[in-house]
């Protein structure tokens, strides 16, 4: 007698095939991903590592952002030094506005005397021209805040007379919000000091 049903017993079997088929895809997918990504891991953390000059081992992205942070450190360190110390009767007050985005109360309060002190009037009042020739900054980067010292050459042009002096500066960055176009590199100097002023000598200039 025929029925519209099939067999109940081949209904089983292929239902069971199917199961098999899909625990068996299964299994086969998870082994290969396990495979790839076991992989994969060797493969970055046997380059995500470089060994320090004492021998230490330091994550590959630590390394980048140790390099981006202190170009962006000495960048800033430089602009800074330029703005403040670069005065001339053209550029003073625009300088001067844009120095002051890049420190804190300490790099205010500096202004402010060296204001009060006539500094910036005798160097407008006699035509002095006040150029910054060279900046080189050494940064501590181990913590925030980081730790500067920056040398800074300046000539001042009295007329037919050029007198060069040597200043050296200190102080600590932090990081800020960075502030485009007026603090792009997100930093901050604060406790900046003028450590000491000398004249160079003529016989100094030569020899270097």
């Amino acid at each position: 007698m025929k029925t519209p049903f099939k067999n109940i017993e081949h209904v089983f079997r292929l239902n069971r095939f199917m199961v098999w088929a899909m625990v068996i895809t299964c299994g086969l997918v998870c082994v290969i991903s396990v495979t790839l990504m076991a992989k994969a891991q060797r493969e970055v953390l046997n380059g995500a590592f470089v060994v320090n000059g004492e021998g230490e081992v330091i994550p590959l992205t630590w390394v980048d952002q140790r390099k981006n942070r202190e170009v962006e450190a000495l960048a800033h360190l430089e602009q800074f030094h330029q703005w403040f110390y670069g005065v001339d009767a053209g550029s003073y007050e625009k300088n001067m506005e844009r120095a002051l985005w890049l420190g804190n109360a300490s790099v205010t309060a500096l202004f402010q005397q060296k204001k009060a002190d006539g500094f910036y009037n005798r160097l407008l009042q006699y035509s002095l021209v006040q150029k910054v020739i060279q900046v080189d900054s050494r940064v501590t980067l181990e913590k925030e805040a980081y730790r500067f010292e920056t040398r800074t050459l300046i000539v001042i042009h009295r007329g037919a007379i050029t007198d060069t002096y040597e200043l050296l500066t200190t102080g600590r960055l932090i990081h800020v919000d960075r502030h485009f176009p007026h603090n792009p590199h997100g930093l901050l100097i604060t406790e900046f000091f003028e450590k000491s002023l000398r004249k160079i000598e003529e016989h100094e200039a030569t020899e270097k």
